[in-house]
């Protein structure tokens, strides 16, 4: 297990659990508007342009289209009402860091935009945490999977705002990437079918553990 407030190392080809929350654990995601959004952002930096169209202007940000293709690759994701997880593998060793900048950036300028607030929407600069071992990796993706089970109750508490169905082959989200951790849930039968079963039954399991698994693998 990673130290709480670890410091980070950068890498190439480094796999990172990157996260954030609202300041003063304040909402940042106040209606499903606000989460497309998000996405939208995310999709605008992962995806290659179409060859007329190199860049997008979205209110007061410029958006270079494509720019973190080849550089970034989600495995997974997570949108809370007050916070989000994102699980990356970067190529360079900056990568990351200009990736989390450029989004949180955006979003952060569309949300006191939209919403007619000042100031910083963010709890400090992201965090970032080296993943180092194949079970972290693992169970790091099924903690991110499961987070939004954790506050059910919020009313804004999204569960479909996660990766967990393209994991389940439901929806096949162009800028996730599923194969490096379904590929540990190999089978006789190779078909992506087969590993996404063998994904689902392993955080199935995990849900009804009776040890208190969700706070051994929080980082605050």
């Amino acid at each position: 297990m990673p130290a709480k407030y670890s410091v980070k190392t950068y890498k190439e080809n480094g796999i990172y659990h990157a996260y954030n929350r609202g300041v003063n654990k304040d909402v940042i995601f106040k209606d499903d508007r606000d989460y497309r959004y998000f996405l939208y952002l995310m999709k605008l930096y992962l995806v290659e342009p179409k060859d007329d169209e190199t860049q997008m202007s979205r209110g007061d940000s410029l958006i270079q289209r494509g720019r973190f293709k080849d550089k970034i690759t989600v495995l997974v994701y997570a949108l809370m009402p007050n916070h989000l997880h994102l699980l990356l593998k970067q190529t360079h060793p900056s990568d990351m860091s200009e990736f989390m900048r450029s989004l949180l950036t955006n979003y952060s300028i569309y949300f006191n935009k939209r919403h007619g607030r000042l100031g910083p929407l963010y709890q400090g600069r992201f965090k970032a945490i080296l993943v180092e071992n194949d079970d972290y990796l693992l169970h790091l993706s099924s903690y991110i999977h499961l987070n939004p089970s954790c506050i059910g109750s919020h009313p804004m508490s999204k569960k479909e705002y996660t990766s967990y169905e393209d994991y389940l082959g439901v929806k096949n989200t162009e800028w996730v990437d599923t194969g490096l951790i379904l590929d540990y849930f190999q089978s006789d039968e190779a078909e992506s079918f087969h590993k996404s079963k063998g994904y689902k039954k392993f955080i199935e399991e995990l849900i009804f553990d009776s040890g208190d698994y969700l706070g051994k693998y929080t980082i605050d």
